[in-house]
């Protein structure tokens, strides 16, 4: 996880993407540089508040075999979408599918971007270790 940068530009790239193709979430001004915002909202969630909520949901997660993850992936894509940091989403049922896209394809691109992007020492030390 050296090149930190490389994956935070992959996520601004995402988002920058589901921002033009998924109907219901918008830029939220016309400079694409507030992305990095929103995607430093939406790091900050899920990494101190979708955990919190795992933790009390995990016996529903383990009956419908995970896929409560992607419910609470789009409902913090919504929740981050509505604070208007970076890009909006629609409020009501027709955002909240829109986030549920998009919280789909921004783990869909920026895993891509992510391969894509790979720095080639990242390859080979793992090579080395196995």
């Amino acid at each position: 996880m050296k090149n930190w940068i490389i994956r935070w530009i992959a996520n601004i790239l995402a988002l920058l993407i589901i921002t033009h193709v998924v109907p219901g979430i918008a830029m939220d001004s016309a400079h694409p540089l507030m992305l990095v915002g929103a995607v430093v909202a939406l790091g900050l969630a899920n990494a101190i508040v979708r955990p919190l909520i795992m933790i009390f949901v995990w016996p529903i997660n383990c009956i419908t075999f995970g896929l409560l993850g992607f419910v609470i992936n789009a409902l913090l894509f919504f929740v981050v979408g509505q604070m208007k940091i970076g890009f909006t989403v629609k409020p009501g049922a027709e955002g909240f599918i829109a986030s549920f896209i998009g919280s789909i394809g921004m783990g869909v691109l920026s895993g891509l971007i992510n391969f894509v992007l790979k720095d080639r020492g990242d390859r080979d030390e793992k090579k080395g270790r196995d």
